[in-house]
């Protein structure tokens, strides 16, 4: 493998053809390598033949590359989310500029974005992370083919290293119910075995507390938006993109066009966000009605990143999952829709 010579690597990144390309690894990431390239080149210039001038320009961009079938879908996920998320409120993230599989290594893949200098000092927008978020939030999914607003994706996206379905679906109930909970349920027994237990109240779940909570006309105001779908605080920070200024970011999505607050799920299963952000964020997007079940429905959101992390990790976050759905059950599967 020779990032530097990559013919498919290069031909992605908007750098001069006479480009000098050097790169060194940097970061680290569970599910892949993770480089800094850099490009250098000059030009030349004069106002007058005895007083040439020389300009030299460097640009940095982030790779990733995995091994095999896996990071191929990972990084074609991660490239259609971070574009996603930069198309509706640019600075927001890193754009990606490609991936695909590496000419110098048969089999290894990558991704190529903007480079995010998390830590940078400096001058920006000001704005804050529940404005932007409230943003990305508040403006419509584009519209998938059939020109109907639909909940799902382009493509599959990776949380973590989960494969996540995202089969478009007309309704939010059963795209959460049946393309979310079920389907880790399936990639948490495809790796820890069969849970009787689990596969029970999963079930349970999905068919008496997510109709109860997220069935269409019970839940208010509820559209497709662009939601980071991984948004813990370890995959925030405030940082430079590329050439911009600082700015608050995000980064790692696995992007789908849902329910606003399905974003908070894992916000609050993992905590970082302080008192002002909720307060800053809550007034610039107001709780869906009914309001009584705000609560519950981000409880049910978190449901599925326990789930997504037993698959993961296996061991106690089965009885986080637990916890969740028995107190869920106990409050809305007796009773009817209303």
């Amino acid at each position: 493998m020779d990032l530097a010579q990559d013919p498919s690597l290069l031909a992605c990144l908007p750098i001069p053809p006479c480009s000098t390309v050097s790169v060194r690894q940097h970061g680290g990431s569970s599910f892949s390598s993770t480089w800094r390239l850099t490009a250098s080149s000059s030009s030349s210039s004069s106002s007058s033949p005895s007083e040439p001038t020389t300009t030299a320009t460097r640009k940095d961009f982030f790779i990733k590359t995995g091994q095999g079938d896996a990071a191929r879908v990972m990084f074609a996920g991660e490239h259609a989310s971070l574009n996603a998320i930069a198309d509706a409120v640019p600075g927001f993230c890193p754009r990606s500029y490609g991936h695909g599989e590496l000419a110098t290594a048969a089999g290894r893949f990558f991704l190529a974005t903007d480079f995010l200098e998390l830590g940078a000092t400096g001058k920006g927008s000001g704005e804050s992370l529940a404005k932007k978020l409230a943003r990305l939030h508040t403006a419509p999914a584009p519209l998938p083919e059939g020109g109907r607003p639909m909940y799902g994706f382009p493509v599959p996206t990776c949380c973590g290293d989960t494969l996540q379905d995202n089969g478009w679906r007309e309704s939010w109930a059963e795209f959460y119910g049946e393309n979310r909970l079920r389907h880790v349920l399936r990639a948490g027994e495809g790796r820890n075995g069969r849970d009787l237990e689990l596969r029970e109240a999963v079930g349970r779940t999905v068919s008496e507390v997510v109709p109860r909570l997220l069935r269409d006309g019970h839940l208010k105001g509820v559209r497709p938006v662009v939601v980071h779908g991984d948004l813990w605080s370890g995959n925030h920070g405030r940082g430079r993109i590329a050439d911009g200024g600082v700015e608050e970011v995000v980064f790692d999505p696995a992007a789908v066009y849902g329910h606003s607050e399905y974003e908070l799920g894992i916000m609050r299963m993992f905590g970082g966000f302080g008192k002002e952000f909720w307060r800053e964020y809550g007034e610039l997007v107001p709780k869906c009605e009914p309001v009584g079940e705000w609560e519950d429905r981000v409880r049910l959101y978190e449901l599925y990143h326990h789930l997504n992390h037993y698959a993961i990790f296996g061991g106690g976050y089965k009885g986080g999952a637990m916890s969740i759905m028995k107190s869920l059950l106990s409050k809305y599967a007796s009773k009817g829709q209303d």
